[in-house]
């Protein structure tokens, strides 16, 4: 069931007012305790991030996975390294992940991807390149597409993680969250990323509401398998309509920056990443909610609600 726009810019007028007025979300009809917390900050710097990082890790142990975008070559949006740096470096036995990527780019091959993020200046601790080694199947339970996904086979070396998101707009997906981040994120650069694409024979990238579902059951692989322990922040700044894949080719940032959301939640903090989109002004909002509903991008969300993969309803808890 795909969601309308009717009942997105309902939810965006409710936090409209909400971060007029800086406080909690309202109840939406929803008693308080049942509902998932999303944390907000305003203010964009590496304190706010930690600050941020402390509401949500208290089931961050052990070996911590950190998964974000480290970008194509001088990606222009990708989240500030210093940013990074101070974060993890308060995350013991942290490290930062990726796997290469099905599309053309030096980030195909891992000797090209560890170009890549040397150049990007991802030097400060150890980065891995979690499908360097091959692949591993994580089970997609419940999935109407997808029985399992193929990982990189590190993912298996990690008790927790950590997805560290830029929010941004995607030129299949519609918006790039936190579920994009560890769906197609974390397949691995042949195998998994191919499941979740299905590319046709002439080398078309097929889109639209299938592929919102394959993302969604892909996510959920990760989400199921490190449990209670994964925590998402998604930082709403330097939003492009274009993806951080797209490198220096990346449409110019026309949104302003809204802030850092965390949550133990991903439907939740997707959510409200959208809804907040859609709380701006129609003029400001326009470039990027086209980007989001001529992709049917909005899928992401009711399909993780159809699948029980995190909650609908949440709390925004203004900090």
């Amino acid at each position: 069931m795909s969601i309308s726009r009717r009942n997105f810019l309902r939810a965006g007028a409710v936090v409209a007012g909400t971060l007029a007025a800086g406080m909690a979300l309202p109840g939406r009809g929803v008693a308080a305790q049942s509902r998932a917390k999303v944390y907000a900050a305003k203010s964009l710097d590496s304190e706010t991030l930690r600050k941020m990082y402390a509401l949500v890790n208290g089931g961050i142990t052990g070996r911590v996975a950190i998964k974000l975008h480290t970008g194509e070559p001088d990606g222009p949006n990708i989240l500030p390294r210093d940013w990074v740096r101070d974060l993890q470096a308060t995350i013991p036995q942290s490290s930062i992940v990726e796997c290469n990527v099905l599309y053309t780019s030096p980030r195909q091959t891992t000797e090209g991807h560890r170009e890549v993020i040397r150049h990007n200046g991802w030097t400060f601790c150890p980065v891995d390149i979690m499908d360097a080694d091959g692949d591993a199947s994580l089970p997609v339970t419940g999935g109407r597409h997808l029985k399992e996904l193929a990982v990189g086979s590190h993912l298996l070396n990690y008790d927790s993680m950590l997805v560290l998101t830029h929010f941004k707009g995607h030129t299949l997906g519609g918006f790039g969250g936190s579920l994009k981040n560890i769906s197609i994120g974390c397949a691995s650069g042949k195998t998994g990323k191919q499941q979740l694409h299905r590319l046709t024979p002439d080398g078309g990238w097929p889109g639209g509401e299938p592929f919102m579902e394959r993302m969604v059951e892909g996510g959920k692989a990760i989400v199921d398998h490190f449990g209670t322990h994964i925590a998402y922040i998604n930082v709403l700044r330097n939003m492009s309509v274009s993806c951080d894949c797209e490198g220096t080719a990346a449409e110019p940032v026309r949104l302003p920056d809204l802030g850092i959301l965390a949550s133990t939640d991903i439907q939740a903090i997707d959510r409200a990443s959208v809804d907040m989109i859609y709380a701006l002004p129609e003029d400001v909002r326009a470039p990027m909610v086209e980007r989001m509903e001529s992709r049917k991008g909005l899928r992401q969300l009711s399909y993780m609600k159809e699948m029980g993969l995190g909650s609908s309803e949440y709390e925004l808890i203004w900090v």
